[in-house]
């Protein structure tokens, strides 16, 4: 059983930019999935920009790894508005099930735990505190 947290950034147009300088700088290579490759409706009606970023990472031979994604133009996004995310991903959708069931205690679901087209599981919920959290099950990249 493995899980690791991760930060998730986000950007207005700018998520594979700011990824290819982290790569520059950390090391590792970009992975990255546009909306092109998986909008949803929701994204769609958003506002979403095909060859924006619906998810993407870098994750170095050292360790470290961060994560971006282009807010929708329809989406409400300044400093305030999800700034960052925390990700957990696991191996294990049993694990990756029992952290959502307690985060969504008292939160607000943002988008329900299921299958998505970058990930066997995946949701996103703000918890009672207002942390926003992404969670999933890793898939492997087949770029």
């Amino acid at each position: 059983m493995s899980v690791t947290t991760t930060t998730h950034l986000n950007f207005r147009g700018q998520a594979r930019e700011a990824l290819d300088f982290y790569a520059s700088v950390f090391g590792g290579e970009v992975v990255a999935f546009t909306f092109a490759q998986g909008a949803t409706e929701r994204e769609t009606a958003d506002g979403a920009v095909p060859d924006q970023l619906m998810w993407g990472g870098v994750q170095s031979p050292s360790g470290f790894s961060i994560m971006a994604f282009d807010v929708p133009p329809k989406r409400a996004y300044d400093a305030g508005t999800d700034p960052v995310y925390v990700s957990v991903r696991g191996t294990e959708a049993e694990e990756i099930t029992r952290y959502w069931q307690g985060l969504i205690q008292g939160g607000t679901i943002r988008s329900d735990l299921g299958p998505a087209g970058f990930s066997p599981l995946y949701g996103m919920v703000t918890d009672r505190f207002g942390v926003t959290w992404v969670i999933d099950v890793m898939a492997p990249y087949n770029g």
